[in-house]
């Protein structure tokens, strides 16, 4: 988790702040629906809040709407991210399906192709997001942190890397950053609250939760019907110790 943009104290401070204000929430909605909304409404009302600050001495972003070069890469997501995604789904794939968008068949298909991918295979495939449409996102009002938190200086290096030309594409650090920050203190939360606090690869997780009516009533419980789209980047063991380390003493 670097804190570049932060400083050491001022991350920690930012972190454990977050933290406390997603333990109120969850407390105080235990195992209602509502609890999904509302932590993903402060975390990413927190992401916005800050990144701006964040990024006051960067150069001006590349990134603009029909631009969706970055879209070929691997995400990662929270349950509550992909829960809040899967609701979104339900609600607007009839409507586009009878117009002739089939967002759930692409999002299958898209799955078949990437499904067990690590970061670099992903890449290579170069396999276009299932809910992009003439360069938009879909989801974009729900979209993950992961997405939120990549943005790009050059849109000419986004193309390049997209078609395997360039390996390097000069991103915006504060919004990794603050990204990491908020999604960091959200897993944290939710270990403490005792739900599944890991990450998900979110085409496969879509996949589960879409598939069972019962997801995000047995996720508030406790359980993890999203298990076998885990990713395990980084040993939950060595998270846990790193969240340990810097949860509010309250927590």
């Amino acid at each position: 988790m670097s804190t570049t943009a932060f400083g050491a104290d001022g991350a920690r401070d930012f972190f454990q702040a977050l933290h406390r204000a997603f333990d109120a929430t969850l407390a105080r909605l235990a195992f209602a629906p509502e609890a999904i909304d509302a932590v993903l409404s402060q975390a990413f009302d927190s992401f916005h809040g800050n990144v701006a600050i964040q990024c006051e001495d960067e150069p001006a972003l590349a990134c603009a709407r029909g631009c969706a070069a970055c879209c070929t890469l691997r995400v990662s997501a929270s349950a509550p991210e992909v829960l809040l995604v899967a609701r979104f789904l339900r609600a607007i794939a009839p409507p586009l399906r009878a117009r002739g968008i089939d967002l759930l068949g692409q999002l299958r298909e898209v799955d078949a192709r990437t499904r067990g991918c690590d970061e670099a295979r992903r890449l290579a495939l170069r396999q276009r997001c299932a809910f992009v449409a003439q360069g938009v996102c879909v989801i974009y009002a729900v979209r993950p942190l992961a997405c939120r938190g990549h943005a790009s200086h050059d849109a000419r290096a986004c193309a390049d890397a997209a078609d395997g030309l360039a390996a390097q594409v000069p991103h915006s650090e504060g919004h990794r950053v603050v990204r990491s920050l908020v999604q960091n203190a959200l897993q944290s939360s939710l270990r403490d609250a005792g739900r599944t606090w890991g990450l998900y690869e979110f085409n496969h997780a879509l996949q589960l939760a879409l598939a069972d009516d019962g997801a995000e009533a047995a996720w508030l419980r406790g359980e993890d019907p999203l298990a076998a789209a885990a990713v395990h980047d980084i040993p939950a063991a060595e998270m846990a110790a790193t969240f340990d380390a810097l949860r509010p003493a309250t927590a």
